[in-house]
């Protein structure tokens, strides 16, 4: 593409068909997009748009459109790269003063973009990005101050998360050199600026948006470790950081309740840093200790319950949960005063439902659901005090325990006398027991260490129970949700009888009006089912289960018809759970439950928007097929009918989300017929070989399953009825073997050709076959490949004979043969890892050695004895996992953007198959019984090889595997 007016001109008309919400309009924009994005200078185009075009939408929309190109293509993860070499050095060389010049809206993208190229590209091939930014600190201009400071934070910030390496500390220490002076300065020069402009709002917002970037971007450089330069100017940082902790100004207030300030935002970031200091450089942080405790605590008790200062009041209370961890510190919360004041004046206030969280919990369920079950609470104020609870009771378990066993008492006689109006003092109470009780606890066991002090049964029997039981499942839904919790949370520790009579009070919440309620009944249901017993079996057995199956299956089923649970994650994954469990069970039910999935799934395929809750619906749907198709193998039919229709619609429609589940299940069906593949799948196959679905990353791994599962099922069919496609299937196998990433793929695909395929079928392609495979060895040889082409070329040996092989590599080159043997079987076989592939790798050089008469009498001869020595090497010795330093592989997940990832369906796994577990159960008395034959076919041979080149531990080995199977040599 051109950078040419009438190019920016289309370019303009698609962004803006991509804003319709009209799909027919929306759907095709993006397609264009999609197809001229690895056009040279489109990247430009999209720059020259965003700094150029008048209207303002537009602008916008190239910056986020610029944005995802570059966070999808610019990592070089295979061949072709999208993005060519000149368009990379002038993307690097305009972004920076492009991002510095323009809007906030658009910088913020710009700044993201710059961060996703350097993470890839700083510092080996982007050297001066540094010098760059720091030149323009001097500006004087704090819009441009801004720009550089968050491009450097999101440039940084992935020093918080990075595991510690050479590479790491390099680029750290290159960072530090360019860049702690520059900050220390600005840092200095815009505080004092901040009292030159004490009275000047608008300056004063801007001067306190570089401070919190600046607090940002000293956490992220002292994260890993202290740098020497910070140590020595500590007094500078922790001095003015406590400075605009205690500061106040009436200009930073904001009226809004809801909404952080400035203030507040700045503030928390401090609370962070000294937390980081007094976790990870308790020693050097010392001295400045004392005066932040003091500074902390008066903020909290000084602060008030708006939702704006959430951050802020939770960032504090982290900062004492840290600070109270440490036994350096113990000394200063030893006095039975001090813990009293920190429990009543801190934790209890701040585990207080307030009316916002009321608020939320009614209006917006999901953001409370999320924050409260998940975990992502991690700001909210109740978490902060949990955290602190926990934290003082590593010390001081029982005086804390004490002096909170008065609290709860008192909250609960509160609510007894007036449960309508004091119903809060109870959900404070179940919040206080929760956190005085749990002390580790993880999302897939709940908690797993308990206070002991606490005694959580007769809690549970006492005051959970009742209002479970109580018969509106409407009334309170707050002290609801909470007991609801408690036995999600305490599933370990609450007796197995109390949890079985839990059973069905759960089962009658999915019924409740709130969201939270029925949502948090679906999900304790869901883990309770994933509970285990003693002997590995579920902790509730289907058995158990049985007198609950129908109202199970109807309530949660309903649950989904309720308002706002429509796409429900938490309700589907217990409906997936619950078939899990229950098994054979949920048969009676399968025609109403596969009628509702179905149209659940046509419902949500027209603009899906839940990924979580579309991967439990297509669980389920595998889980209801392999269920009934068990018992009755027949019915695979009439699910082809209840589930091909809306399939087809899918695929039509192309709904990118879905296409590579609908493979996996049409996989599934396809692998439950025994014998010929009906016509409904032949009529798919030619479909199949597009050349645009395997465009797409996420739809590899599926549609490889399901070609496998074509050729395991109607190979003879595919030869008979659709040889014409045999090229297409090779063309698919040509472009996956030219991929680092899915290479392995190719070689699934081609195994099962060589496999399954009658052979004549394939002969006249076998010999392009290898040639394509030497090419890609010549090319780029990686450990990946080798081991898959280890596999292939034994499997091939298997089927077709050890000579054919031999055969055909000496057609290819003279001589072929041996140098495959000597430079990539011998050396590299003991790399072959999982239980089958090493199987097909021994009966497949046993056929070498013993059914190969080249190798007795040619040059190949010298080699029989080191392959020999391999292959007991394979048997006897550990796996070589090494891999070379620069293969390491990329996730396919990391492709954002239009591709969408590729999800495996637990329940429509494909069961392991080996190709040769009828011919050979044991491979080493294989070996033994074959070399037994070949020294009767040619006597005295075969122990003269052994004796004089066979090393003394293999010839051990090999000994054991002749008296195994009961046989000499002659």
């Amino acid at each position: 593409m051109e950078l040419s007016d009438a190019n920016l001109q289309t370019l303009t008309e698609y962004l803006k068909k991509t804003l319709d919400p009209d799909p027919a309009i929306r759907r095709p924009a993006e397609k264009f997009l999609e197809s001229v994005e690895g056009s040279q200078n489109y990247p430009l185009l999209l720059l020259t748009l965003l700094e150029k075009s008048q209207e303002n939408v537009i602008k916008v929309c190239a910056s986020v459109t610029f944005k995802n190109y570059i966070k999808r293509n610019w990592r070089i993860v295979d061949e072709p790269n999208k993005i060519c070499e000149s368009d990379r050095i002038a993307i690097k060389a305009n972004i920076v003063p492009l991002m510095l010049s323009s809007p906030e809206q658009i910088q913020k993208q710009l700044s993201d973009a710059i961060s996703i190229i350097g993470r890839e590209d700083f510092p080996q091939k982007w050297p001066d990005l540094l010098t760059e930014m720091v030149n323009r600190f001097q500006s004087g201009d704090f819009h441009v101050i801004n720009g550089v400071l968050r491009t450097a934070h999101s440039l940084f910030k992935r020093y918080r998360h990075e595991f510690k390496s050479n590479e790491l500390w390099t680029e750290i220490k290159l960072v530090l050199d360019a860049f702690a002076l520059p900050l220390t300065n600005l840092f200095k020069a815009t505080i004092e600026l901040c009292s030159t402009h004490a009275n000047d709002a608008s300056a004063l917002k801007v001067l306190f948006s570089s401070l919190i970037l600046i607090a940002k971007l000293f956490y992220s450089l002292n994260f890993q470790d202290l740098p020497e330069f910070f140590e020595d100017n500590m007094e500078t940082w922790m001095t003015n950081f406590h400075t605009l902790l205690t500061l106040d100004n009436k200009l930073l207030q904001t009226d809004d309740e809801e909404e952080a300030g400035l203030l507040e935002l700045l503030k928390s970031q401090i609370c962070d840093n000294a937390a980081l200091y007094a976790q990870k450089y308790d020693e050097e942080f010392q001295p400045y200790l004392p005066r932040f405790v003091t500074a902390i605590w008066n903020l909290l008790v000084t602060t008030g319950q708006e939702v704006k200062y959430d951050l802020l009041v939770s960032n504090a209370i982290q900062f004492l949960a840290s600070v109270c961890e440490r036994p350096h510190y113990k000394h200063l919360f030893e006095d039975q005063n001090t813990l009293t004041s920190i429990c009543e004046k801190v934790i209890v206030p701040n585990m207080e439902f307030r009316a916002a969280d009321e608020e939320a919990f009614e209006d917006n369920s999901e953001e409370y659901i999320r924050r409260d079950l998940e975990g992502s609470d991690i700001d909210t104020r109740r978490r902060a005090a949990c955290d602190l609870v926990r934290g003082l009771c590593k010390f001081f378990e029982g005086p804390v325990t004490g002096i909170f066993s008065g609290y709860v008492n008192s909250m609960l006689q509160e609510y007894a006398k007036n449960p309508s109006v004091n119903w809060k003092h109870k959900d404070a109470a179940i919040y206080l027991v929760t956190s005085l009780a749990s002390k580790a606890q993880t999302q897939k066991h709940g908690i797993t260490q308990a206070n002991e002090l606490v005694n959580l049964t007769e809690f549970f029997v006492n005051h959970i129970q009742p209002d479970l039981k109580s018969a509106n499942v409407n009334e309170f839904p707050v002290l609801k949700a909470d007991g609801i919790k408690y036995i999600m949370i305490f599933r370990n520790q609450v007796p197995k009888e109390q949890l079985l009579v839990s059973i069905p009070l759960l089962i009658n919440h999915l019924q409740a009006e709130s969201i939270v309620v029925h949502t948090y009944a679906a999900h304790a249901l869901e883990r309770l089912f994933t509970m285990r017993g003693t002997s590995n079996t579920t902790l509730i057995t289907a058995a158990e289960m049985m007198p609950f199956v129908e109202v199970l299956l109807t309530n949660l089923f309903k649950a989904l018809t309720l308002p706002g649970s429509s796409e429900n994650e938490y309700i589907m994954k217990a409906i997936m759970r619950s078939f899990s469990l229950l098994q054979e069970s949920i048969i009676p039910y399968i025609p109403s439950v596969i009628t509702q999935l179905t149209q659940k799934l046509l419902a949500v395929s027209k603009n899906p928007s839940k990924p979580h809750f579309n991967h439990y619906m297509f669980e389920s749907i595998c889980l209801s097929i392999r269920i009934t198709c068990k018992a009755n193998p027949d019915a695979v039919g009439s699910f082809e009918e209840a589930l091909f229709m809306v399939f087809t619609e899918i695929l039509q429609n192309d709904v990118q989300e879905f296409i590579p589940y609908v493979f996996q299940v049409m996989s599934l069906l396809l692998e439950m017929h025994k014998n010929e593949i009906p016509s409904s799948y032949m009529a798919l196959f030619p479909h199949l070989l597009q050349p645009v679905l395997w465009e797409r990353t996420g739809n590899i791994p599926p549609l490889v399953r399901l070609l496998q599962a074509y050729l395991e099922r109607g190979a003879n069919t595919i030869a008979r009825a659709a040889a014409d496609k045999i090229p297409g299937l090779l063309g698919v196998f040509q472009k996956l073997i030219a991929s680092k990433a899915n290479d392995h793929q190719g070689f699934y695909l081609l195994n099962s050709i060589i496999e399954h395929m009658p052979p004549e079928s394939v002969g006249q392609y076998r010999k392009q076959i290898f040639i394509l495979l030497f090419q890609r060895l010549q090319n780029s040889k990686t450990t990946k490949f080798i081991k898959s082409f280890l596999v292939f070329i034994n499997l091939y040996c298997i089927k077709y004979g050890a000579l054919a092989l031999q055969e055909i590599f000496d057609n290819i080159q003279p001589k072929m043969f041996g140098m495959v043997l000597e430079k990539i079987i011998i050396p590299e076989i003991q790399k072959v890892s999982g239980q089958v592939e090493k199987k097909i790798c021994a009966v497949g050089i046993t056929k070498i050695l013993t059914e190969c008469p080249p190798m007795m009498d040619t040059e190949y001869t010298k080699l029989w004895t080191p392959l020999l020595q391999a292959l007991i090497g394979l048997f006897e010795l550990p796996e070589d996992d090494t891999i070379p330093d620069e293969e390491h592989f990329i996730d396919i997940e990391d492709t954002a953007g239009y591709q969408t990832a590729f999800s495996q369906l637990a329940f429509a796994g494909k069961k392991e198959h080996d190709p040769v577990g009828q011919m050979v159960n044991n491979p080493r008395i294989h070996l033994a019984q074959s070399l037994h034959k070949l020294s009767t076919a040619c006597p005295g041979r075969v122990p003269s090889m052994l004796s004089t080149s066979l090393n003394a531990e293999a010839l051990q080995y090999l000994q054991g595997y002749l008296q195994a199977a009961s046989v000499t040599l002659l």
